[in-house]
């Protein structure tokens, strides 16, 4: 380490770092709290201390990239910056990973990104915050067991998400909490006669608001059953408080974060 470490300071580059609290939690259950893996807010009593330095700690990740700079430090190297290459936790386990979750993924990468773009650093170096990369972006349907080594990711294979981050208020990251901002739309290459019965549905029993899909009236072009698909089951998602279900349609619905009325706008 030491070749290497010098190398890094003197071209000034970061020291790389997978690190997980997914695994220092399943690894130290019953001494690593959940809620300290999960940034959740804490109580002084419930802050971990470091009996060397005193430093109180609130969670885990903090705790991780600390250690890599008291370990750099004890090796005399301590202008090297720490560069998190990955981060994340699994929305999926077997029955030995119980708390594979999507709550808990959920909670674990939107919090993460919310601690990040406060800039607070870390207890022992405050003025430097690590840049983080989220692992990862898809799920990985092929990978081998373990079940949570497939589903580390943001979006399943068909691009449709796995769950929506809560990040209001942290800066111009996505704009704005993705759950106000949610659609539903017709899927790509499923079916026509599947998606055509999913709209007589959403236009008849689900009671969708489909007049505007009607010959003459704005949104009728573009004239072919995905994009009328796509406004009525938007309308349906809509008027039922975009509702756990009620962007599924046997199948052929997704939920995305585009709103689906650009696509008529466009030719109106």
């Amino acid at each position: 380490m030491v070749p290497l470490l010098k190398f890094l300071s003197r071209t000034g580059s970061p020291l790389m770092m997978n690190l997980y609290p997914y695994y220092v939690f399943m690894q130290n259950k019953g001494v690593v709290p959940l809620d300290n893996s999960l940034f959740k807010p804490l109580t002084p009593t419930k802050e971990m201390v470091d009996p060397n330095t005193l430093l109180h700690y609130t969670n885990v990740l903090d705790a991780m990239i600390d250690a890599a700079y008291f370990s750099m430090k004890n090796l005399n190297v301590t202008d090297v910056v720490v560069l998190v290459t990955e981060s994340g936790w699994p929305s999926k386990g077997d029955s030995k990973e119980p708390y594979a979750t999507v709550d808990n993924a959920d909670t674990y990468n939107s919090n993460l990104i919310k601690h990040v773009f406060d800039r607070s650093g870390s207890p022992l170096h405050p003025e430097v915050t690590s840049s983080v990369y989220i692992y990862e972006l898809f799920n990985e349907d092929l990978r081998a067991p373990p079940v949570s080594e497939a589903n580390w990711g943001l979006f399943h294979g068909n691009s449709t998400p796995v769950y929506l981050l809560h990040v209001s208020g942290s800066g111009t990251f996505l704009a704005n909490d993705t759950t106000n901002q949610t659609y539903c739309v017709a899927m790509d290459e499923v079916d026509g006669k599947m998606l055509q019965t999913a709209l007589d549905w959403a236009c008849g029993p689900g009671r969708a608001n489909c007049s505007e899909i009607q010959p003459g009236e704005t949104c009728y072009q573009p004239n072919n059953v995905k994009n009328h698909a796509s406004y009525a089951f938007d309308s349906y998602y809509q008027k039922s408080g975009r509702a756990s279900g009620s962007c599924d349609f046997k199948g052929v619905a997704m939920i995305t974060t585009t709103d689906p009325s650009k696509y008529f706008f466009l030719l109106v």
